[in-house]
């Protein structure tokens, strides 16, 4: 039996397991020729809902006919130096290419490619699919492509775009035979560029879903496949129900399963931390120095609560974290952390141990020349008496990782902390 798991790719429609609510609230709006806005971190899965929202089986479980509707699935990172007039192209390239099995409506379309490239030609063919009882169901992934300008594609230019996209959704008579489903990293509200205080912005007309971690029930469900449990448990707990590291986690234990049929919790926490280093490293990367100084902060409160020495206490620090509630949850939303509700308030843990250890080895890095060169950022976050708790904690860390080493038992003793 082929791996069913699927890392480094989409996942495809027949494996796809879970996001129910997220699928629902999706066909509701195509339903209703209303428009959709999913976003989520890297690795979230975005490109595999999109997928599984074209699928036939998708559409017939959600009462509609593959036959009343044409998919179009663009990728915008595809359309190399964003320009609308490539976006527009794309979608009618795309469009005809659907339509081989249907040579009379394709022979309808064909002219159209011949013209500039507008969203008044996708009004044209929107009317040509109208007349064969269709409706356009435009999934584009990476939206977010489209909100970053360059030399051939200006803010004014990008303004244009995108006013066009909600009067072709919204305000042409044509909208009542389309359906439009963006992805994206970030909420569509969060991104360039400026509102206009005299009109609607310019999202207004999708409905926003995020995709976050997978719940317990859907990880037991991708996971079912997985034995022993035992080897299950672990899975959850190291990638913390992150798709990406699920599918890696999967993949690598369904090997060992073919392979020997005695797979184990070792081999397992070794291959995985392997196979994911680069992952942690990019994810690390994305965060900037504001979000990557809270990470580390997480990570100090963690160990200051486990080394048994006053001198080091960091008491107060924690305040800081309801202060910037906005970043954390951001980072939250990525995927990089969790959050939970206690007696004392909220506490923050990163979504996978080996985030924290990403973490932890940036602090024993860390040096003099650091604090100097983001004194600004942290004077940001705690005051001046809170950095000197920090960096004496750091100093006295870096000098003894031998302790910090055996204090380390939340992080999995088959994964070595030191290089």
């Amino acid at each position: 039996m082929p791996n069913p798991f699927f890392p480094g790719k989409p996942v495809p429609p027949e494996h796809f397991v879970g996001r129910t609510s997220e699928i629902n609230f999706a066909f509701d709006q195509i339903c209703n020729r209303s428009h959709f806005a999913i976003w989520g971190g890297p690795g979230m899965g975005k490109t595999s809902f999109l997928r599984k929202l074209a699928s036939e089986q998708a559409l017939r479980e959600h009462g509609i006919k593959p036959s009343e509707v044409v998919v179009v699935l663009l990728y915008c990172q595809d359309i190399r130096d964003f320009t609308p007039a490539g976006f527009w192209q794309e979608i009618l390239n795309l469009l005809h290419e659907q339509l081989d099995n249907e040579p009379q409506l394709q022979a309808e379309i064909k002219p159209l490619l011949e013209k500039p490239a507008t969203n008044r030609i996708i009004r044209q063919a929107l009317r040509k699919l109208d007349q064969n009882g269709k409706f356009l169901l435009l999934l584009i992934d990476d939206f977010d492509t489209a909100l970053v300008t360059h030399k051939q594609y200006t803010e004014t230019e990008m303004e244009t775009f995108l006013a066009e996209c909600r009067n072709l959704a919204v305000h042409a008579e044509e909208s009542q035979y389309l359906s439009m489903i963006v992805s994206s990293l970030q909420p569509l509200s969060e991104l360039q560029p400026q509102l206009n205080p005299h009109a609607s912005p310019w999202y207004n007309h999708y409905l926003f879903q995020s995709l976050k971690l997978f719940n317990t029930s859907e990880l037991v469900q991708i996971l079912n496949i997985v034995r022993p449990p035992t080897l299950r448990g672990e899975i959850i707990n190291i990638t913390g129900g992150h798709p990406t590291l699920v599918q890696i986690g999967g993949f690598f234990i369904y090997g060992e399963m073919q392979r020997r049929n005695d797979a184990n919790v070792e081999s397992f926490s070794q291959g995985f931390e392997r196979d994911t280093r680069h992952i942690f490293e990019l994810i690390w990367q994305r965060c900037n120095p504001t979000e990557q100084l809270l990470l580390m902060l997480i990570a100090l409160l963690d160990l200051d609560g486990r080394i048994q020495d006053t001198r080091f206490n960091l008491t107060g620090i924690g305040r800081i974290m309801t202060q910037h509630e906005r970043i954390l949850s951001k980072l939250e939303d990525r995927g990089v952390i969790t959050s939970s509700i206690t007696d004392s308030g909220k506490l923050y843990s990163f979504t996978s141990p080996l985030m924290k250890k990403r973490a932890i080895q940036e602090i024993l890095n860390t040096s003099e020349q650091f604090f100097e060169e983001n004194k600004v950022v942290f004077l940001n976050l705690i005051s001046h008496k809170q950095l000197a708790q920090v960096k004496n904690f750091v100093t006295w860390l870096t000098q003894n990782p031998d302790t910090v080493k055996t204090v380390l038992d939340w992080i999995p003793k088959l994964l070595p902390f030191l290089p």
